[in-house]
């Protein structure tokens, strides 16, 4: 009985926008250097149910798309299956075509088949010539009379490597409404709810689970297969190693997928990792894209790397950022035809086979940021990989209403960016890692954002503390960082009616309608930097003497190297509710930058010994012993 490693899906959201990942229009042209649609024969009206389609009479549709094609070259390079079934079975008169594609995206016809009535259709089709990539697709094409699609499948006859079962982890923080909505979900898939073992729901916020509603309905449902787990807020890091260390305990499970909590959960996505997991010849981490939840077509990247000089997190190749498959679908963009390997895989969904975990140990103590590209990298060097899976993803809240760097999270990009470094990091000194922080905390400067660069000062000096109180002080970072701002009034946000927001004389700033040309860089970057950071070194100016700003500014406008021409302005919040106030404060400046600067000369300089120290103590720091006493309370 062959095993189905891919079944073919359909959203049932009646949503358009989200159509083009589970299915492709036939006909596409290039005019212009654009991909324009000519035809529109895939309607969200034609989705019938959650396997089955209807192509509409003369009409012709092709599952060239993320969800619904089978990416040939992940299964032949990663797992022991060497030839692939698909079974499709139709009711209806037309022509079913198989194509697959190359590594350069090159679109090759492999079989055909004319259908009549109701008919189950296979394919066995070889996976030996895609090591460096491809996919498998097919398209319907109807004749006289509508064709439907009543059932799809990409299976296997090979046997498995393991028959283990999967564990899910999600941590959340007062988001109890997604995590409802997700378990409802996981609930409704029989098949997925089959292959689970246990689901550790690892509450750490303030607003239970336990008591939103629905909960205790979808927990009836799922029975002993959910643990609610609550401890205290020890980030994504604690809540993720509490689902590592509980795995680790669980004799059926060999697989455990991590789930963050604001995410829309595709399940056959699950089901896709779990079989790529147990088909794998050697235990790999399979991650799963991730996609705009507020922008559902819209991809965050393909595979993602760490770039070793300025060991820096981030896409393999920037056309990979913000895909919109709206606009390029699969058959359209050549890149997305080659195996990409990824160095990680972020921690919004990622399965861990239970091997690795028990092999390298849990994640580092870091509260937030970079946990997960460590975790890959601790993997990496250890033997073992990370696959960044096509047709594997969730939908996941977008990052475009945030500014993370500028929060109290700044505390952690510096910190765990810098420890990770230490800890993998094959440059002398860092490489330029630290000359890149150091100009981001120069940035940050000139643009008055004082809190932020305090705080990547808080996580140079914490570096430097050594690896001996990360465990100590993983609930204590994010409070401390968050009790710095009442220092910075940057840091309020100014909301509609409030009788205090300032208000520029001069008014606000024409609205950038085009990408800006302007961006500094190689030597004029250099020349902006040599002539910015003396005029706010003489500036004499401080921010309680500034009563009115300059000029205001919309968040999307206020660029980093328009913004230090000015000694005072009013800038959107990321989010879009209300203002911030940035005034110059000579006092700061010169304080931050000596800081600054004299803390990366210490870190740099003393490079090879802290590298030792925090390489020496991970082995411990990362044990689930040592996390249980945290756990615990320490």
């Amino acid at each position: 009985m062959p095993t189905t490693l891919q079944s073919i899906v359909f959203p049932l959201t009646q949503d358009p926008d989200v159509l083009p990942l589970y299915a492709d229009s036939e006909t596409w042209s290039k005019i212009g250097g654009r991909h324009v649609r000519l035809s529109e024969n895939a309607h969200i009206d034609n989705v019938l149910s959650r396997s089955s389609a209807r192509v509409r009479s003369g009409k012709r549709v092709s599952f060239a798309s993320y969800f619904n094609a089978f990416p040939a070259a992940y299964w032949q390079r990663w797992t022991v299956v060497t030839e692939v079934l698909l079974t499709l079975r139709t009711a209806g008169s037309g022509t079913i075509i198989v194509y697959r594609s190359n590594a350069g995206g090159v679109q090759q016809r492999v079989d055909s088949r004319t259908v009549t009535g109701s008919e189950e259709s296979v394919f066995t089709l070889p996976l030996t010539s895609f090591s460096d990539g491809g996919w498998y697709w097919f398209d319907l094409i109807a004749s006289t009379e509508d064709l439907v699609l009543e059932e799809g499948s990409w299976s296997t006859a090979a046997e498995p490597v393991t028959n283990g079962k999967l564990s899910l982890g999600m941590t959340t923080y007062n988001k109890p409404d997604y995590c409802v909505a997700t378990l409802a979900n996981i609930a409704e898939n029989p098949a997925l709810t089959e292959g689970i073992d246990r689901i550790f729901l690892v509450d750490q916020g303030t607003q239970k689970v336990r008591d939103e509603a629905g909960f205790d309905e979808v927990a009836a449902r799922l029975g002993e297969k959910l643990r609610v787990i609550e401890q205290g807020n020890l980030g994504g890091s604690g809540g993720f190693s509490r689902s590592m260390a509980e795995t680790l305990e669980r004799e059926d499970t060999d697989f455990l997928l991590l789930l963050d909590d604001d995410v829309e959960f595709e399940t056959e996505s699950a089901l896709r990792a779990l079989q790529f997991g147990r088909f794998s010849r050697e235990p790999v981490i399979v991650g799963g894209h991730m996609f705009d939840l507020l922008d559902k077509p819209v991809l965050h990247a393909w595979a993602e790397v760490v770039r070793p000089d300025p060991f820096m997190w981030g896409p393999s190749f920037e056309e990979q950022h913000r895909h919109d498959f709206r606009k390029r679908n699969l058959r359209q963009t050549k890149w997305m035809h080659a195996r990409l390997d990824a160095d990680y895989n972020g921690w919004w969904m990622c399965m861990i086979p239970k091997k690795v975990i028990a092999d390298i140990g849990l994640s580092l103590p870091v509260f937030i940021k970079w946990d997960d590209a460590e975790y890959g990298l601790r993997a990496k060097a250890a033997g073992y990989r990370t696959v960044s899976l096509p047709g594997v993803a969730l939908w996941h809240v977008s990052w475009l209403d945030k500014d993370d760097s500028q929060d109290w999270q700044a505390f952690f990009h510096t910190r765990n960016r810098i420890i990770a470094g230490l800890l993998h990091s094959d440059r002398p000194k860092s490489g330029k890692l630290l000359q890149n922080s150091g100009r981001q905390d120069i940035k940050k400067l000139l643009n008055m954002q004082y809190y932020a660069t305090q705080l990547a000062v808080d996580g140079m000096r914490s570096v430097l503390r050594g690896p001996q109180g990360l465990h100590d002080d993983i609930s204590k970072d994010m409070p401390a960082a968050r009790a710095r701002a009442k220092d910075f009034p940057e840091t309020r946000v100014y909301r509609p009616g409030d009788p205090e927001t300032p208000v520029a004389p001069a008014g606000r700033a024409l609205p950038l309608l085009e990408e800006p040309t302007d961006y500094p860089k190689g030597i004029s970057l250099g020349i902006f930097t040599a002539r910015m950071l003396p005029r706010h070194w003489r500036r004499a100016s401080s921010e309680a003497e500034q009563r009115v700003p300059e000029l205001e500014y919309s968040k999307r406008d206020a660029l980093w190297w328009r913004i230090p021409n000015h000694t005072s302005v009013i800038v959107g919040a990321a989010d879009g509710s209300g203002k911030m106030w940035y005034r110059h404060d000579r006092a700061k400046f010169r304080r931050l930058l000596r800081e600054s600067r004299e803390l990366s000369k210490q870190i740099e300089k003393n490079w090879d010994r802290l590298s030792a120290e925090y390489r020496a103590a991970l082995p411990q720091m990362v044990s689930p012993e040592e996390w249980r006493k945290t756990f615990e309370g320490r």
